[in-house]
């Protein structure tokens, strides 16, 4: 285990950074210093404006949905998913819980939820939970009409007793490279035109020691097909200029979150290819796409077509599908032209 005083950086130290750098994000402040983000959030802890909280799913999530509307924030390294809503029908689970509301599509797995925090900076709440390695999993943050009351009674419930100012991290786990298994290309081929659910793909990979993006790199058609990194950039404009509503999801180890709906204003700006709509955002990092795939599954109520985006290093950064019904038709008729 490290310690943000054994990495050399005391809680002191890291306090000192903040000051100095009112305007910087932690997230960039904390790769700049050699820490987690969690252990620089943690250096602020004092018990009132930063206060370590419970993660644990079931009596956390009680009390989000108390909050009334809230801004949800799922982020990966490349890409950052805000939604605006109300958190609702939340379902619990030991390997893994959801949160099924109109607004907020989450899917939760519990045992990365590690590091909990709550936020009070006057005009400005959150609830922030980060993993063994100090790494952001998912953000709450309150705005002008959430209900700051129920917010104070998050704190007052779910304080722990240890408002110590650093924390313990474990090393950050590498991401899986793209493992493929060809003597299993023909067993895959089959087993693959026999899925009724694209939730049996995981299980399927798994069984024939492959994982996602290894499977995709030996499958070959009809099965995926290679894009261009652009063409996601092009997917995302195209699905805003045709008004296709889109299935978007953006996920890491401990959250998926999930966009469904139209899209409507996207906007470049630097290295960022940004979605920017009233209760939806997206920011995605097009220069560290490397790989894009279109990706046919079947189901018992037809293909499903899917856009997945990954990093050099084999990180899935996003998937795109089309929203269930008779729109699906519309996603899939538009993606099959890209690449083309």
């Amino acid at each position: 285990m490290t310690t943000s005083t054994v990495l050399g950086r005391a809680p002191s130290e890291l306090r000192q950074a903040l000051q100095d750098n009112p305007k910087r994000r932690s997230r960039d402040l904390a790769d700049q210093l050699g820490v987690s983000e969690a252990e620089l959030l943690a250096a602020r802890v004092d018990g009132e404006t930063v206060v370590r909280i419970d993660p644990a799913l079931d009596p956390l999530f009680a009390r989000i949905a108390t909050l009334g509307p809230v801004l949800a924030l799922t982020r990966n390294e490349h890409a950052v998913h805000e939604r605006d809503g109300s958190y609702e029908d939340y379902r619990s689970g030991q390997h893994a819980a959801m949160v099924l509301g109109p607004d907020i599509d989450l899917r939760m797995f519990p045992r990365h939820w590690v590091h909990g925090f709550a936020v009070n900076e006057g005009d400005k709440r959150s609830v922030q939970v980060f993993d063994a390695a100090g790494d952001a999993v998912h953000k709450v943050h309150l705005r002008a009409d959430s209900d700051v009351a129920a917010f104070e009674a998050l704190v007052a419930e779910l304080r722990v007793e240890d408002q110590s100012d650093h924390i313990e991290t474990t090393a950050r786990q590498p991401v899986e490279a793209a493992k493929s298994n060809p003597e299993k290309l023909d067993i895959l081929r089959k087993e693959w035109d026999g899925m009724t659910d694209t939730h049996q793909f995981l299980r399927l990979v798994s069984k024939l020691r492959m994982n996602r993006l290894g499977a995709y790199r030996i499958v070959g058609a009809p099965y995926v097909r290679a894009l261009d990194p652009a063409d996601l950039t092009a997917a995302l404009y195209g699905a805003a200029e045709k008004n296709i509503p889109i299935m978007l999801f953006v996920g890491n180890q401990a959250c998926i979150q999930i966009h469904s709906g139209p899209i409507h204003r996207v906007e470049p700006m630097g290295p960022w290819i940004n979605v920017l709509d009233p209760k939806f955002n997206l920011h995605l990092r097009a220069d560290k796409v490397a790989e894009v795939w279109l990706v046919r599954k079947p189901t018992k109520q037809g293909d499903v077509i899917s856009i997945e985006a990954f990093d050099a290093e084999g990180g899935l950064i996003l998937q795109m599908f089309g929203v269930r019904g008779a729109d699906a038709a519309r996603w899939a008729e538009y993606a099959n032209t890209l690449g083309l």
